[in-house]
């Protein structure tokens, strides 16, 4: 089982419809996925029950700092991975859910608010590891970007960014017309007609690729027991 957070301390980062993406593929693939919402918001919950039943994929929503810890123990067994979709805030759960996590994932747009949200989130792992002494596992993706947005554009914000030791996926989430019809109309990009929307083709590769990068970040013989993951100081609130 992996542990996947999306995480930045500003909203509006495209925290949700990269987490959704990423947990609708991997179910495609068999996987076993469960979506824990913890955004108040609830889109995830909203598009399920949109969408009704989707193969190999369920959805929790109501969580709180107590019973975070209690589904990932109860689906350790159950569950491939667990995608958790945090507000965006800096804040109890926020910091509970990274100290869980396998892989965080934080969602940049490019602007600098979505920066500031991100640099919160990434001292906030610094702070996590210095007192409990674990390593986590984090990565910025690049999100809502423009498809006729250059690769050259894309590197010099990779390697910005890398310059400052913060590592980028090579997926960008690029903005798709899918991505917004799939909150409106529920289902998948599986399920999509493609007559009806524009380059769900591209939308659909995007997805794969997304999902196959996140899955090299997440091999199974390096993921840790959840148990070794859980602080004992997490139960308070965060800086």
């Amino acid at each position: 089982m992996a542990v996947i957070t999306f995480a930045n301390a500003k909203g509006g980062a495209g925290k949700t419809t990269a987490a959704l993406i990423l947990s609708t593929e991997l179910a495609r693939q068999g996987h076993r996925v469960v979506v824990l919402d913890a955004d108040p918001q609830r889109w995830i919950t909203s598009w399920a029950e949109v969408s009704g039943q989707i193969a190999n994929l369920s959805v929790i929503s109501h969580i709180t700092p107590a019973s975070l810890e209690c589904h990932i123990r109860e689906m350790k067994e159950e569950a491939d991975y667990i995608i958790i979709d945090l507000a965006g805030a800096k804040d109890q759960i926020v910091a509970l859910a990274l100290a869980l996590s396998d892989q965080v994932l934080i969602p940049v747009q490019g602007c600098a608010m979505d920066a500031r949200g991100a640099v919160q989130i990434l001292e906030l792992i610094r702070q996590i590891e210095e007192r409990a002494r674990v390593r986590i596992n984090h990565s910025v993706v690049l999100t809502r970007v423009n498809s006729l947005v250059t690769t050259r554009a894309l590197q010099t914000i990779k390697t910005l960014l890398a310059s400052r030791g913060v590592s980028v996926l090579d997926t960008p989430i690029v903005e798709r017309v899918a991505y917004r019809e799939i909150f409106d109309c529920g289902g998948t990009l599986q399920s999509m007609d493609e007559t009806r929307v524009s380059n769900l083709d591209k939308a659909r590769e995007n997805a794969i690729a997304l999902a196959k990068e996140v899955q090299a970040l997440t091999p199974i013989k390096a993921r840790r027991s959840w148990a070794s993951r859980a602080p004992s100081w997490a139960s308070r609130r965060a800086a």
